[in-house]
């Protein structure tokens, strides 16, 4: 899976996955749940580098000490708002408001998409950011998913 970063906002960016072939139902449903299941965790605020304790305290995790004051005391980091997923040919795509969340995220997802590309879903691949001239994005998509949380 090819990775390509285009322009990049993080209150306002697109998703956009090119499949080898037109994606099944269940490759589509494998696909959508990957960025369910990965959103819910950044809306929950789990992607805070601000709060990395264990990834600091390197290999040796016996009886470490976390520090559950520093935890409490750590500025959130939470995503925002996920858009649905929509399909065209062999390309999918998705908008996200990704909040505070910290750029970890990104690597977490892409880690995931990569797995998922070799073992369930051939993703050709990953494109974060910008548009694509093919596929126009309308511009009351937004509006109409902010009413919806309203």
């Amino acid at each position: 899976m090819q990775v390509q970063f285009r322009e990049f906002s993080q209150f306002d960016v697109w998703f956009w996955l090119e499949f080898n072939n037109v994606p099944s139902e269940q490759e589509k449903k494998l696909v959508e749940e990957v960025f369910s299941s990965w959103f819910f965790l950044g809306k929950l605020g789990g992607f805070n580098a601000e709060n990395s304790q264990v990834q600091e305290t390197g290999l040796d995790l016996s009886y470490m000490d976390y520090d559950n004051d520093a935890s409490d005391n750590a500025m959130m980091s939470l995503m925002h708002n996920l858009g649905d997923f929509e399909y065209e040919g062999n390309w999918g795509r998705c908008w996200l408001d990704l909040g505070t969340s910290d750029s970890i995220a990104i690597d977490i997802l892409i880690n995931s998409l990569n797995q998922l590309s070799r073992e369930y879903v051939e993703i050709q691949q990953l494109i974060i950011g910008g548009e694509n001239d093919d596929w126009e994005i309308d511009p009351s998509y937004k509006e109409s998913l902010f009413q919806d949380i309203n």
